[in-house]
């Protein structure tokens, strides 16, 4: 497809009620819609019934990172040409062991210098401003820092649920994945969302191997593509690491017939900013891969994923693993049945070789 490739190309129609507000209770009740093949014949399954749709020796590979939350409310002090003033403040990635970019609203009413006051006595200062971003400088570091956050803050729901209803208790829970280790992500790495203790019991006995990797996902993911050309958009960086350990389990694993399915959108363009040389190797570096038709996979042989938006660059991504045709008449099919979309919704397994 190449340069050729419109946006347009990309869109699909979505009823709204199909968004989901809230998971599947329990989580792994969620459907699964199973495309083989590279003419995409498609099953309608359950998550629970992955222990049976991979093989023995197969290896699922998890982000690990675990969601702060990073929606915090807060109040500039009073200055000599205005009262104190609310300030609305999304984290967006983190920058150093004290400083985070991050979205602010009214962002007008910030500049350099401000402080912020949040709860328990977290502050920060107003390093550097923007046209969109923040640079923020808290008034602690590492663990300490994201302990305050977490006691300040509220879960970064995306944007499509946060506009339909406000974030709550219930969202600390739902919108933090069982592997959450590595603190970092202002979003979930949502396929893993769908992961309950029983199932990954239930993988293990059918001999399906697991490594874990981490990239911090930032709000990055929520930006549109706005360029008509698909080629000329840039794609936001994220951290990510893949451990010496991992790779040698997933190289192994692969070296001995078994598929590398990754768990998620995230996970995916880990390992494959870490095959960039053709081999898989560790890493530890920011990754801004941005993956289209035409894309040749290195390392992922199949994908679990949510089902994405009409235009996004996620859907772009599953359509290079299965062709935008299979991709548009699956998306099609789980309109009709009436799948859940999005972050709570229900889930595809892609398996390209059927």
């Amino acid at each position: 497809m190449g340069a050729r490739m419109k946006l347009s190309d990309f869109d699909f129609d979505l009823p709204e009620e199909l968004i989901a507000l809230r998971p599947a209770i329990p989580r792994d009740s969620a459907r699964l819609l199973v495309v083989r093949g590279s003419e995409g014949r498609l099953e309608d399954r359950s998550v629970r019934d992955l222990p049976q749709l991979l093989k023995a020796g197969d290896i699922l590979v998890a982000n690990d990172t675990r969601v702060l939350r990073a929606a915090l409310l807060g109040r500039r002090a009073a200055r000599a040409d205005g009262p104190d003033v609310e300030i609305e403040v999304n984290l967006n990635s983190r920058l150093s062991p004290a400083d985070w970019s991050a979205f602010a609203r009214p962002g007008k009413r910030l500049k350099e210098g401000d402080v912020i006051a949040f709860a328990n006595g977290l502050e920060a200062r107003v390093t550097s401003k923007s046209e969109a971003e923040v640079r923020l400088s808290f008034n602690r570091e590492w663990a300490d820092l994201d302990a305050a956050i977490d006691a300040a803050g509220a879960m970064p729901i995306p944007p499509y649920i946060a506009s339909k209803r406000a974030a709550d208790t219930q969202d600390a829970s739902d919108y933090q994945t069982l592997f959450a280790r590595e603190t970092g992500s202002v979003a979930a790495p949502t396929a893993g969302l769908h992961f309950t203790p029983a199932l990954l019991s239930a993988l293990a006995k059918a001999g399906i191997e697991r490594a874990d990797v981490t990239l911090h996902v930032n709000a990055g993911t929520f930006l549109p593509v706005k360029s008509e050309n698909v080629s000329e958009h840039r794609m936001h960086a994220e951290r990510a690491d893949l451990t010496v350990a991992s790779a040698a389990a997933i190289i192994s694993a692969r070296a001995s017939g078994g598929r590398c399915i990754p768990i998620g959108t995230t996970a995916l363009r880990t390992l494959e900013s870490a095959a960039a040389s053709g081999q898989l190797q560790p890493m530890n570096a920011d990754t801004s891969i941005f993956i289209t038709p035409g894309y040749q996979f290195r390392v992922a042989d199949g994908l679990m994923t949510n089902f994405h938006l009409p235009k996004s660059t996620l859907f772009m991504l599953v359509s290079a693993m299965m062709g935008l045709d299979v991709m548009k008449r699956a998306y099609l099919h789980a309109v009709k049945e009436r799948y859940r979309f999005f972050s709570y919704g229900d889930a595809c397994l892609l398996l390209p070789n059927g």
